[in-house]
């Protein structure tokens, strides 16, 4: 319908004009809009489509004169690296030259055709800018589709850092003049859609049979045939021969002309209908995509599938897709390699089961009909960027509709609920600890180690417990965790001594970005940790899964050393649940492969990358201590920490790794000597450039006190115990932290320049001094003047320089931003051995640099008062301490729109209590560990009304995002503290 100026309808009900743009982002969406634009067709009504798909996608199934093609891309998608993998900077790159810069233009030209083709009705699945382009025309306009561009960028964003962020923005506000959204089936999160229908799934129809297919290609029902939908293959693979089982055949769709196949492997022509072959195929091999996963279900096949990198509408086709007993994952290592058998196999045992719509193309068309001839799908709200504000979404900064909830599909508050990360306090656990210590000691004898009364490794060893009683009787909500618990249940062999270990996260009380710079920092081990269990094994009584079994087996050199690890929560975080390599991997001739070759090794897939946190653990003990591993290893990691909140999820996976191995291995190393050999696994095999509090809080932290320690570099000087009056709480604002992440980085290396800076100035100016000072007698020399030039000239830690040195002799003499070319044209390197300068990128210096030289006063500070005397102006002191510290993140560029909130939040609490002469509760806050994003720490008054207060905060920030953060309170003792288990399964006599 438009809409005139005067309100009128010109409409016929009997001819639509119906004009549908489809994303340049592969022929998936394309291949799904054929089946709605042709059921347009058939109710009699034209459709102008606007797409950069080759015209034999529309032509081959649509034969109509009201079918008009335009050949036009206004969006990019994702641009790929690879068949795999998603160059994350290129598509916002891409897109920015697509759709950003000529977006006048665009705009422009778009409401000039509207008008001349008379469109009724515009239909986006799902280019941003034709919504806004509708809006500005007059013209109505609805989106198809099971996922936003704002949702797949926001991943993006994070990775090239946060310059990038108004692409989101605009995004989200092109889709907020947008009417209503058709969502289908396997859906993201899409806030900027303020109401929904969802339809079932848009599936192309078959045209022949199973049987006819099959005569067709003269392959016989005997025969078990395989279709390879990949949409573009791996660069320089090769297909061969014993890829495939005996009496298997594979039809390979997109293989170049010029691609030799071996004769088991058939070559499709490049219009050859997909859905057909799909349909007389026994399983399917690709990557998974909108398209495949609706034709896998629709036709009941088994899907074998590979993770693509950084395309965030994976997890939840994927988990559609697991949830229908339809996929079988396979590591990329296996298929690259041909190791595709045990897969196959495991496909066709499948037995798929969804029964739900398959007319989504039909379904879709009606409401598309109905609403161009006039029919309100639409709530009555307030129209165009107006209705949006800020939404945190599984971790991604998005927009939504005010007073609309945001939908996120059920399997993900499940899995959050499952994982404990959504509610549940250390009270409401212990009061059940008593039933699960009568269990573990019933099922395990622990014959080293102890409990230490903490309910979560009581927990753990009760999930351990129940390993061995997975059924396929699990209940639906439960299908997601299947696959990693049944591969957890064949790791262990019961008969021997499993070691487990613990170790906690941390909440970054002061010190936060300036352990690099070698300051003085205050870390409280967090109640949440991150627990491992480590088995080792003859390779000869190794219980290997089926790949792993068919690898080794491929290489005839009988049973070798393998490690053997499953994650728990994989699904949260889009990763592999499991990973495995042979341990011989890691040797090269008689010595161990290098951290770099190890960096490689790990980021082929990122879906595992996960494992270098762990299995990296095992490489470092390799180089620095020369151990050897002859045994196979098996390793189970279950984590409470939550990953991207700016508590250490990683430091904590890493120190309960090593003191795993250790311990299984009989090695004794001291807590500061593991806490080093961890930063080494993150800093040269994860190639995170963070600094050591992390790891040393993990395992050298006690139960409610601070580590204190400065990072020179990493000397602890002692346990602050805390006051019995203060307490700290961590708010998680929701928003992804990664200390890998472009910002932390770049700030980083700005405090490195800023202090390689420093040292030529005082370099300068003590050779100045010293030529003056010929022919002065030694009475006449400001020799401590000298002395402290010397120390600055050789400055080791940007911390070991005061504030007033600074101030007075650099810090008006440093450059506020510097090109890294230039940097190096003239001080050659910046000193840091974890980063490395990009020549074409500006890096701030004024604001990194000085920060680390105050935020070490700060801390000192800090430390003082806690110890002095308690009155509501100490707690104000701190509290300035927390706000002071805060402000300087932000800048050095380091802050985040949700931390910004948060803090603001604590401050109108406090202020609000000042100004009615109340006692105060809370003092202060600020963004933790590297900052862009994470967790805020809070400073108040140990009492029930802070407690209260920080709820108050919880239900606010929700209240203006969308989100519920995660508090983090209470605290637990390190990894050195714990020490490590060694327990043993009880076995029960037969009867």
């Amino acid at each position: 319908m438009r809409i005139e100026d005067n309100g009128g309808e010109c409409a016929s009900i009997k001819h639509i004009v119906f004009a549908y743009y489809v994303t340049g982002h592969g022929f998936g969406h394309a291949t799904r809009v054929v089946e709605v634009v042709r059921n347009l067709i058939a109710a009699g009504h034209d459709v102008h489509v606007v797409t950069g798909a080759p015209d034999f996608v529309f032509t081959s199934e649509i034969q109509s004169p009201r079918l008009f093609l335009r050949r036009l891309v206004l969006d990019c998608g994702a641009v790929q690296a690879d068949a795999l993998t998603v160059d994350r900077l290129a598509s916002l790159q891409k897109y920015s030259e697509t759709a950003v810069q000529p977006r006048d233009s665009i705009l422009a030209t778009e409401v000039v055709w509207l008008n001349s083709i008379k469109a009724d009705l515009v239909v986006s699945d799902v280019v941003p800018v034709a919504c806004r382009a509708a809006a500005e025309a007059g013209i109505r306009s609805v989106c198809v589709t099971n996922f936003s561009w704002d949702f797949i960028y926001a991943e993006y964003v994070m990775a090239a850092g946060y310059h990038h962020r108004s692409i989101v923005w605009q995004i989200a506000e092109d889709y907020s003049h947008c009417e209503f959204l058709i969502r289908l089936p396997g859906y993201c999160p899409m806030p900027a859609f303020r109401d929904v229908i969802d339809v079932p799934l848009v599936v192309r129809r078959l045209h022949k049979s199973r049987k006819e297919v099959r005569k067709e290609l003269g392959i016989g029902e005997d025969v078990k045939l395989v279709i390879l939908n990949f949409g573009g293959q791996p660069a320089g693979w090769k297909l061969k021969e014993e890829y495939l089982p005996s009496d298997w055949l594979c039809l390979v769709c997109g293989a170049s002309d010029t691609q030799d196949l071996p004769p088991n492997f058939v070559k499709l022509p490049k219009d050859a209908y997909t859905p057909d072959l799909i349909a007389a195929s026994d399983c399917m091999l690709g990557k998974i995509g909108y398209g495949t996963v609706s034709e896998a279900l629709a036709y009941k096949l088994p899907f074998v599938f590979v993770r693509r990198d950084y395309f965030n509408e994976e997890p939840f086709l994927r988990n559609m897709l697991e949830f229908y007993q339809s996929g079988v994952e396979m590591i990329r290592r296996d298929l690259l390699t041909g190791h595709w058998k045990p897969y196959l196999e495991r496909a066709i045992s499948l037995k798929p089961c969804y029964e739900g719509g398959i007319n989504g193309g039909e379904v879709a068309a009606h409401i598309l009909q109905e609403t161009a001839i006039g029919k309100n799908y639409a709530s009555d709200k307030l129209s165009g960027a107006r209705r949006l504000r800020d939404a945190i979404i599984l971790g991604y900064q998005l927009q939504r509709v005010p007073g609309r909830d945001v939908s996120i599909p059920e399997w993900y508050t499940n899995a959050e609920n499952e994982l404990g990360l959504s509610a549940g306090t250390l009270t409401s656990q212990m009061s059940e600890s008593n039933s699960i210590t009568d269990l573990c000691i019933e099922d395990f004898e622990i014959l080293h180690g102890d409990l230490q009364g903490l309910s979560d490794t009581m927990s753990f060893l009760n999930c351990l417990v129940e390993l061995n009683n997975v059924s396929d009787s699990e209940k639906n909500n439960e299908k997601r965790q299947m696959r990693e618990r049944k591969a957890a249940a064949g790791l262990f062999n019961w008969e021997e001594d499993i070691f487990v270990t613990r170790a906690p996260g941390r909440l970054d009380v002061m010190g936060g970005i300036a352990d690099y710079s070698g300051s003085l920092v205050l870390q409280m081990p967090i109640k949440e940790a991150c627990h491992v269990a480590v088995q080792r094994n003859h390779p000869s009584k190794h219980r290997l899964w089926k790949h792993a079994l068919a690898r080794q087996n491929a290489k005839g050199q009988g049973p070798m050393p393998v490690l053997q690890i499953v994650s728990y929560g994989s699904e949260l975080s889009n990763r592999g649940p499991t990973f495995d390599m042979d341990l011989s991997d890691f040797m090269e001739g008689d010595q161990p492969i290098s951290y770099e070759k190890a960096k490689k090794y790990f980021a082929q897939d990122p879906s595992q990358k996960w494992a270098a946190y762990v299995a990296g653990t095992i490489l470092v003990l390799m180089k620095e201590l020369g151990l050897r591993f002859e045994d196979s290893i098996s390793m189970l990691v279950s984590s409470a920490v939550p990953e991207g909140k700016g508590v250490s999820s990683s430091a904590s996976v890493e120190v309960a790794s090593m003191s795993a191995i250790a311990a299984a291995h009989g090695l004794s190393i001291s807590p500061r000597d593991l806490s080093l050999l961890c930063q080494k696994v993150e800093n040269h095999i994860v190639g995170a450039p963070c600094g050591v509090m992390d790891q040393m809080t993990s395992a050298c932290g006690e139960a409610n006190k601070l580590l204190a320690m400065v990072c020179q570099p990493a000397e602890i000087i002692g346990l602050v115990a805390i006051p019995s009056h203060i307490r700290f709480w961590g708010i998680d604002s929701g928003i992804r932290h990664s200390v890998g992440g472009a910002d932390y980085g770049s700030v980083r290396i700005g405090a490195f320049m800023g202090r390689k800076m420093i040292k030529a100035i005082a370099s300068t100016r003590l050779s100045q001094s010293l030529s003056t000072a010929n022919g002065v007698s030694p009475d006449e020399l400001d020799n401590d003047g000298l002395e402290l030039l010397e120390i600055e000239a050789s400055l080791d830690y940007l911390c070991n320089l005061s504030p007033h040195r600074y101030e007075a002799l650099y810090g008006k003499l440093l450059p506020k931003s510097m090109l890294g070319e230039t940097f190096l044209e003239k001080y050659t390197d910046h000193g840091d051995t974890v980063t490395v300068i990009d020549k074409k990128r500006t890096y701030g210096v004024i604001a990194a640099t000085k920060h680390p030289v105050y935020e070490n006063f700060r801390v000192k500070a800090f430390k003082a008062l806690l110890t002095s005397e308690s009155s509501d102006e100490q707690l104000t002191a701190l509290g300035e301490l927390l706000y002071q510290c805060h402000y300087s993140y932000s800048a050095c560029g380091l802050g985040s729109d949700g931390t910004e909130r948060l803090v603001q939040l604590v401050q109108e609490m406090q202020h609000d209590k000042v100004s009615r002469g109340e006692d105060g509760t809370l003092y202060g806050a600020k963004i933790t560990g590297g900052g862009s994003g994470g967790t805020v720490c809070v400073i108040g008054r140990n009492s029930l009304r802070s407690s209260q207060h920080i709820l108050d905060i919880q239900q606010r920030y929700k209240s203006a995002t969308g989100y519920l953060p995660f508090i983090f309170e209470g605290s637990s003792p390190g990894a050195g503290k714990f020490g490590y288990l060694r327990i043993r399964r009880r076995i029960t006599p037969k009867s």
